[in-house]
């Protein structure tokens, strides 16, 4: 990933919690990724660590329209993952996607009330909705609308060794291109 695409990630981000209100708390921890793939602008991500406790952490993330977080479960984590301004689609299996039936239903919490939910589905969500996932539930998710800002609360993170990504060709942080001064610097390089 080009330092480049980092550095206009950043700004855009920024202005998007701008404009709609979030504020960040100083000397935030940015996280910036193509998932090691090198197609930011149709599978990346922006994270904002907002707090990073031993029981718990919070982040704030940004994606734009039809940018997509790739299919991945978790070991250990379990999150909300809350839509804060605008909607957000995710793609939820029970299991790995390779060993579920599509439409196999199973128990899923959606804004506190479990539901049956058919794997492969698509759940939308609209500001302020959220979703508990429990490790084992495969997700992938992408912004409906322009300034979709998306939260998480979950369980301690440990994201070197806690992804477990579909598409084994998926690295969690980028290899970076030096093409221009760094506006910030990214978890990974701290």
């Amino acid at each position: 990933m080009k330092r480049s695409q980092i550095n206009n990630a950043f700004h855009e981000a920024s202005s998007c919690f701008s404009r709609n209100g979030w504020a960040l708390p100083p000397m935030p921890r940015w996280d910036i990724t193509d998932f090691g793939l090198g197609r930011f602008d149709e599978e990346g991500l922006v994270l904002v660590n907002l707090a990073e406790e031993p029981e718990y952490c919070e982040k704030l993330m940004y994606a734009r329209p039809h940018q997509k977080t790739p299919l991945h479960t978790h070991a250990k984590k379990k999150e909300d993952i809350i839509c804060r301004h605008g909607r957000l689609a995710l793609e939820l299996w029970a299991d790995h996607p390779a060993r579920t039936a599509r439409r196999l239903e199973f128990p899923l919490k959606v804004c506190g009330f479990v539901r049956a939910f058919p794997s492969g589905d698509i759940l939308e969500l609209s500001a302020g909705e959220r979703v508990t996932l429990t490790p084992g539930i495969y997700h992938a998710f992408w912004p409906v609308s322009a300034d979709t800002i998306i939260g998480e609360v979950s369980t301690a993170n440990d994201d070197a060794n806690d992804n477990i990504f579909v598409n084994p060709d998926i690295g969690r942080f980028p290899h970076i291109e030096e093409d221009e001064p760094a506006a910030i610097k990214l978890i990974g390089e701290l």
